[in-house]
């Protein structure tokens, strides 16, 4: 195999505790219910600008690293925000407003086209919801606070870029910075909306704050549906390699995965920068555990460092191998789909969006790891490309040229 990747360090560490050739339990099915993924397709589908989002078969990076398929869903088209997590954080903000609607006697069932024509504008004006983010999650539920009619506050930590918070700011929605990281972030927006009396809609949980988060990873569980359905016919996923961050996205897509494939599932590999790698940690030790650090990575979307606890109970049960990778494999790999082989389109992916890709091309430099994760000339990998340029002039500045320059066709 001619590997259009560098050597470079990868960590892997096997999870005894996933269940393997078994049927999802029943404590994964209450966490995130297949009645509810459904629901939330059904509901998403119906929002304005709604369409799957492309299955790309990368046919000549799966020959070069021997592989049967690679198959990437490229999320940057996803309504005009950039990333998957349009799915997410607006899908949990109609949710709240139309429980808190439902709990005060106004509305029993205040539908989503109801609330955009401003049916109760007056009243889910009076409701702020709030959040911590990166950027992605951040720009999703100022969308839906502004498409649904709320007030919307957001936190940045300090290495947040400027084009991220502008991104944001076009909705509407507050911007405050706070010193740190995103943990630290994350526990200012509870405190300020604690004592503000506002909702915090966090894509991340912990004890006593599970259900918003679900309805944010229950929008994710989309992305599985469509991808199903634009599978070649018999050509199902043998492996999902997917990003970490607090573990939402591989979380969801792993169970929703499971909830369909039962015992027959495909194998689930999660991705982490090495310098942010709370996920990876976690298995390590058998239980949830933060990473210190300042969490300097270019994968600004995957720079956490403690999982999400609802996140992290569906992990440990689904999830068979971690693995970091650095930097500089990310970047690499972001130039090889920008400019890759004759075979396939070029994308632009963004920095958090090709973990997984740089991860399988490692994995497959080495025999040992290769036969570990089971990655053979048949294997069949799906990747969610998570993001597109999100912040253009930093993506600009990794691959070496303007993103619109790449000629992206699909």
């Amino acid at each position: 195999m001619d590997l259009p990747i560098s050597d470079h360090p990868l960590a892997h560490c096997r999870n005894p505790g996933a269940r393997r050739g078994a049927a999802p339990p029943a404590s994964l099915l209450a966490l995130l219910s297949p009645d509810a993924a459904r629901a939330a397709r059904r509901e998403i589908a119906s929002w304005p600008g709604y369409a799957p989002t492309p299955l790309v078969d990368l046919r000549g990076l799966a020959a070069a690293a021997g592989l049967g398929r690679i198959l990437y869903k490229h999320e940057a088209p996803r309504f005009g925000l950039g990333s998957f997590k349009a799915l997410g954080g607006a899908y949990a903000v109609l949710r709240v407003l139309q429980e808190a609607l439902r709990a005060a006697g106004i509305a029993e069932e205040a539908s989503s086209a109801d609330l955009r024509a401003g049916c109760w504008r007056e009243e889910t004006a009076r409701i702020t919801v709030a959040c911590a983010t990166d950027g992605n999650h951040g720009r999703s539920v100022a969308w839906g606070a502004r498409m649904f009619g709320c007030r919307c506050v957001i936190y940045l930590h300090e290495t947040v870029s400027a084009a991220r918070e502008q991104a944001i700011a076009r909705f509407g929605a507050e911007i405050r910075r706070v010193s740190g990281t995103y943990d630290d972030a994350v526990r200012r927006a509870a405190e300020d909306a604690a004592a503000h009396g506002w909702i915090v809609v966090s894509d991340t949980s912990y004890p006593g704050y599970l259900d918003i988060p679900r309805n944010v990873m229950l929008g994710y569980t989309v992305m599985v549906d469509e991808a199903v359905a634009q599978f070649p016919s018999g050509e199902e996923p043998t492996h999902l390699f997917l990003q970490g961050g607090v573990g939402g996205l591989a979380a969801a897509v792993a169970a929703r995965f499971w909830q369909l494939y039962g015992s027959d599932r495909p194998r689930v590999v999660v991705v982490e920068p090495d310098r942010a790698a709370c996920l990876f940690e976690s298995a390590r030790q058998g239980r949830p555990v933060g990473v210190p650090g300042d969490l300097d990575t270019i994968m600004a979307g995957l720079a956490c460092g403690e999982p999400s606890l609802l996140a992290w109970q569906i992990l440990e049960a689904v999830a068979d191998d971690f693995l970091t990778i650095p930097d500089a494999a990310a970047v690499e790999t972001m130039r090889l789909l920008a400019f890759p082989p004759a075979e396939d389109p070029p994308l632009v992916a963004g920095e958090s969006a090709v973990a997984g890709l740089a991860a399988v091309l490692l994995a497959r430099r080495r025999s040992d790891l290769a036969a570990a994760l089971e990655l053979r000339e048949d294997s069949r990998v799906l990747l969610i490309g998570s993001e597109g340029a999100t912040d253009p002039e930093t993506w600009a500045h990794l691959v070496g040229t303007a993103p619109e320059s790449v000629g992206e066709v699909l």
